[in-house]
């Protein structure tokens, strides 16, 4: 009983009943009017449907009144784009009037019936309503009274759930409009990989170069090797900051202006992180990397980033070999390092996947494993873009 009941207590039931009377002001205004042609609010209502703002305010007032208190994304906010949004809104208005239409018949006349059934059986006779008028005074009309009442009561509920039915179905999204949102999705998911890519990227190696760091300086019991091992922590500390800083403003949409991401040409930062961890890096550039294009130099940038990662990470201070080639907006970017532990592949983790996703992102290939000479090497091709 309680559950039955239970639409009485929604404010959704009572919103959609009065959306359901809005176009009963239209009605009763022209029958003040003209009440001898009454199919006119119908023939104005297909002109209306055919103005393409009609169908933004339409879907206003069914997502504020059928579903109040929810963001349903079930109702199109835009106005026609083409002739089939206007067709559809037209439908949508002339079911909304008879929708209206009904509701209206019972919110007036089933009261009406009760009260009539009321009066009947205390001994009234009734001349107003052809079913009634007829009927003999009794006392057993009386059980009769709240039948129109549960009428009413299923009238307003189902007419209130068909509007909101009808209304999704006829003022809904266009193809057009679902295919943008699904871009504008899409897009939105690319960008939160790429951030996560960048947070790990970016404070991985941080982190990495940090703890490397520190732990040589302990080891090497030296005040001049900790004095460079903290002066290469607090860099690469700086470094991750702003890193971390212009991801969080991504994340809150800044207004201001971003600083731009590193690319290649900052990579001598990375390189000088490296060897200020211990590891002996070899360095050799090939070409002039300002004329890569944006989008491969920055993830040129990342790659050679978690590359030197994971040689910190997983083998340690040890020589590494970082060639850099760039011909006709091609770049190959080769980092290979001695094997650990007699030839224990450095790790297969998130960060291998990531320069792979990276490489085939740009429409390009890595290749991460053992290159037959006892080194591990990282080799990733990416074309001009």
């Amino acid at each position: 009983m309680v559950r039955f009941l239970r639409p009485l207590l929604r404010g959704a039931t009572y919103t959609r009943l009065l959306y359901l009377w809005v176009p009963m002001l239209i009605v009763s205004v022209w029958a003040l009017v003209d009440d001898t042609h009454m199919w006119v609010p119908a023939a104005l209502m297909i002109l209306v449907g055919l103005i393409p703002a009609v169908r933004t305010g339409e879907g206003v007032q069914a997502r504020w009144l059928l579903t109040p208190g929810h963001q349903d994304d079930g109702f199109s906010m835009a106005p026609s784009a083409n002739w089939r949004d206007r067709l559809r809104t037209v439908v949508w208005l002339q079911g909304r009037l008879l929708l209206g239409l009904l509701t209206a018949g019972a919110c007036v006349w089933l009261p009406i019936v009760s009260v009539e059934l009321v009066r009947l059986s205390l001994g009234h006779r009734i001349d107003d309503i052809p079913l009634l008028k007829d009927a003999a005074p009794h006392w057993a009309y009386a059980l009769l009274a709240p039948l129109p009442l549960l009428g009413l009561y299923g009238a307003v509920v189902g007419l209130g759930f068909l509007a909101t039915a009808g209304a999704r179905a006829l003022l809904g999204p266009s193809s057009a409009e679902r295919l943008s949102a699904l871009e504008e999705r899409t897009e939105q998911l690319l960008e939160r990989n790429r951030i996560a890519r960048e947070l790990h990227d970016s404070i991985g190696h941080a982190l990495t170069v940090a703890v490397v760091q520190a732990g040589a300086a302990r080891a090497a019991n030296s005040p001049e090797f900790t004095d460079r091992a903290l002066t290469a922590i607090e860099e690469t500390g700086r470094a991750a900051l702003e890193d971390l800083e212009r991801v969080l403003g991504v994340l809150r949409e800044a207004e201001q202006p971003l600083s731009a991401r590193p690319t290649l040409a900052d990579a001598d930062r990375l390189l000088e992180s490296a060897r200020a961890s211990g590891a002996k890096v070899d360095a050799e550039v090939t070409g002039q990397l300002e004329t890569l294009p944006g989008p491969v130099s920055r993830e040129g940038y990342r790659i050679l980033q978690e590359a030197l990662t994971n040689v910190l990470r997983h083998a340690g201070a040890v020589p590494t070999r970082v060639c850099v080639e760039v011909a006709d907006g091609a770049l190959t970017l080769k980092v290979r390092n001695p094997l650990p532990d007699g030839g224990a592949a450095p790790g297969r983790g998130s960060g291998l996947r990531g320069i792979r996703e990276r490489a085939a992102l740009l429409g390009g290939r890595a290749h991460t494993g053992p290159d037959g000479a006892g080194d591990w090497e990282v080799r990733v091709e990416l074309p001009p873009r």
